[in-house]
């Protein structure tokens, strides 16, 4: 699979995340000062995609992949960087 380059966003960008995207937009990362546990949701967000959570060296600390619509989802561990990659393929 390839995925195209991934855009940074900050402030509202942050909030909003993949909310009323469609599935064609490009791939998000967000960056956190501190290491952190923040929840996120798929709320209004119409098509499943997957969640990495990176730890300061950019390893991957988890990944999953999240459905529309679920409420709350939270990584096990600690966290620095997460990205968000819509999925071109429909979830069954």
């Amino acid at each position: 699979m390839r995925i195209k380059k991934a855009k940074r966003v900050k402030g509202l960008g942050m909030v909003l995340g993949l909310m009323f995207r469609t599935r064609k937009t490009r791939p998000l990362i967000f960056e956190f000062k501190k290491d952190t546990r923040m929840a996120i949701h798929s709320l209004f967000v119409f098509f499943p995609f997957h969640a990495v959570w990176l730890d300061k060296n950019n390893k991957i600390i988890e990944q999953r992949k999240v459905k529309p619509f679920v409420f709350c989802v939270r990584p096990r561990k600690p966290f620095r960087k997460l990205i968000e990659i819509p999925s071109m393929k429909k979830i069954r």
